[in-house]
């Protein structure tokens, strides 16, 4: 059995992914691939992992663990999503972006030391992310809320590296929050590790959120009298109807932090485009883009 930890970060998924995962938790069993609810093991791992403090959980703790979060006999594959793995909300920021991203996740491994595991992350503009972040946490004042954090020095790919450092050998597959709508059936099936032809229940529904009824439909209308031979070629057809049809409320964040200009969020988008280039070049990092 290999388990998998969505490790969300915060403000890039919002439970999207487990959701149609669950939506399609038959077809997934059809593969023995389970997807338990996450009442079954987000309170009971963030409990067990505090308890071992590092250490790793013996084989009967182990079993005992694993009957709690499944119901099923057996799997392959065990999908586990929490936009908190890497940190609680409130600890995000302390120096530097989650500061305590590695040791926490090797911390959720230990619970399970004898199973492979397999990371997934989306990422996300710093110029979007902190001010998601600021509004979630509703700080006193700015200063309190960066906790000594330079947005100009905050780099996914340190995230990365202390994640890796602490979890070595572990395979580690990223993507970038706004590409999402563009790459979502791949980020589904490197997720659920299903097969390219299996038709998955509601992977459109992210496109649905983003795009008017009338684009929706004739996008599909488009998709089946002209089926894309490859991702990339969907993607193009995506990018197509998105560019004419997508919700102005619902693609575009208007972006208020105190004291941030216009050049702000640009040089922290340059930053940003930069570190993911660092991203991509990491080895035993698989990055998902268009």
């Amino acid at each position: 059995m290999r388990i998998v930890y969505h490790l969300g970060a915060h403000f890039t998924d919002e439970e999207r992914l487990l959701r149609c995962l669950l939506k399609n938790r038959d077809l997934l069993a059809q593969h023995d691939i389970v997807v338990p609810g996450p009442k079954r093991y987000r309170k009971l791992l963030r409990e067990t992992a505090t308890r071992l403090k590092g250490e790793a959980a013996s084989m009967d703790a182990q079993a005992m663990i694993l009957d709690e979060i499944m119901e099923e006999d057996r799997a392959n594959r065990l999908i586990l999503s929490w936009d908190s793995f890497l940190s609680l909300p409130e600890y995000v920021l302390n120096d530097r972006l989650y500061p305590a991203a590695g040791e926490r996740v090797r911390a959720f491994c230990q619970i399970f030391p004898q199973i492979e595991a397999e990371f997934h992350l989306a990422i996300r503009n710093p110029a979007s992310f902190l001010p998601s972040l600021y509004e979630r946490l509703a700080p006193a004042d700015y200063g309190a809320f960066l906790n000594g954090v330079d947005p100009f020095d905050i780099h996914w790919s340190d995230v990365v590296e202390r994640i890796l450092a602490a979890n070595p050998d572990v395979p580690l597959t990223i993507w970038c929050d706004e590409d999402t709508p563009l790459i979502w059936p791949e980020v589904l099936r490197a997720v659920s590790g299903l097969p390219e032809d299996v038709v998955i229940e509601g992977e459109d529904d992210l496109l649905a959120s983003l795009m008017s009824g009338e684009g929706m439909t004739r996008m599909q209308a488009y998709v089946a009298s002209h089926p894309p031979q490859s991702p990339a070629q969907r993607r193009k057809i995506v990018s197509a109807f998105l560019d004419k049809f997508a919700l102005p409320d619902r693609v575009d964040q208007d972006i208020i932090m105190p004291g941030w200009t216009a050049e702000t969020v640009e040089e922290l988008t340059e930053l940003y485009d930069e570190d993911v280039a660092r991203i991509a070049a990491m080895p035993n990092v698989r990055l998902i883009r268009p």
